[in-house]
């Protein structure tokens, strides 16, 4: 495979990928352009190589900034802006994991916390059944939460040594 191709075939799967991690398919595949340059790019190389609008490319690369896996880069002698990804894969998933715990997980359990406040008679078998619900998957996400804390927290060379000792 020539590295034209495969070149392409990354930036295609990787972009399918992001869609599972909770970023969009462009988003995704500027990410993965980003990460396999091995200088920074401007948004017009951008632009030309996944053959997308400016105003696409501008805000996906502004949440990619946001999400800090993309970084802007100023050459000296360069009037344009120049974009350069993470390329700690490691960071990267950690960053991804920190962004996803607080769009998604944080928003969950504080929802959790007013749904366990629900008015009734504790004793009432429907009232008690939702409130047994609720607090399982709250004890389930407060601990996810601490496993993605420790995750976030943790070196790669603990945390998948530890990962294959629960696998073992």
């Amino acid at each position: 495979m020539k590295l034209t191709e495969a070149r392409q075939q990354f930036i295609s799967s990787w972009g399918a990928f992001g869609t599972h991690w909770g970023i969009n398919r462009t988003m995704a595949q500027i990410h993965a352009l980003l990460l396999i340059c091995s200088d920074p790019i401007t948004q017009d190389d951008i632009m030309e190589e996944l053959n997308i609008s400016r105003g696409n490319t501008n805000m996906n690369i502004r949440e990619l900034i946001n999400w800090g896996l993309v970084e802007r880069v100023i050459l000296p002698g360069e009037r344009k802006e120049f974009f350069l990804a993470e390329k700690d894969i490691w960071k990267v998933v950690k960053l991804i994991v920190k962004e996803r715990k607080k769009r998604e997980l944080e928003p969950m359990l504080q929802l959790l916390d007013k749904l366990e406040e629900v008015e009734g008679d504790k004793r009432d078998k429907n009232v008690k059944s939702f409130l047994e619900t609720v607090g399982n998957i709250k004890k389930l996400g407060k601990q996810a939460d601490k496993t993605l804390d420790t995750m976030i927290k943790a070196e790669e060379s603990w945390f998948i040594s530890s990962l294959m000792k629960i696998f073992k």
